[in-house]
């Protein structure tokens, strides 16, 4: 079982707190699949407005996180991404469905599976689920492009 934890999700993502949206990988395959774990707590600054009746977590967010899953799959994948005159980039969402709300205190699975790999660009299936119940399905689209000076 292969694993990444937090270090190493920082030294292949660019994103920081408060917008590092996956806190470790549980199991990973290059090319197939990569789960992940993102926990909920309270103290994250968009509970403050979302909504302040009764926290939880948006959904976008939670796409986000899939998003960021995505990433990581793909640099597992394919050792040339890490270039740093590359970016990888969100390029579609489709087919997102969010079936129930999550707040703090739950810990949502993040599962991502590779279905096509063209070029520089990337397809992907995900799904969030929280005690194994879905919380969104979507598939992904990403594209690594080169940096223009």
């Amino acid at each position: 079982m292969n694993t990444i934890d937090i270090h190493e999700i920082q030294s292949l993502l660019p994103h920081r707190y408060p917008f590092l949206l996956i806190d470790r990988v549980i199991d990973y395959v290059p090319g197939e699949y990569l789960v992940g774990i993102k926990n909920i707590t309270f103290n994250e600054p968009q509970f403050t407005g979302h909504f302040p009746q009764r926290v939880i977590m948006p959904g976008v967010l939670i796409l986000e996180s899939l998003a960021q899953a995505t990433g990581l799959l793909a640099f597992k994948t394919a050792a040339e991404l890490r270039s740093e005159q590359e970016l990888y980039y969100l390029a579609g969402i489709d087919n997102a469905r969010f079936k129930r709300p999550t707040e703090p205190g739950d810990q949502i699975r993040l599962e991502v599976k590779l279905v096509k790999h063209k070029r520089n660009l990337w397809k992907f299936s995900g799904e969030a689920t929280v005690d194994g119940e879905m919380v969104v399905s979507a598939d992904i689209m990403c594209t690594n492009q080169a940096i223009n000076p």
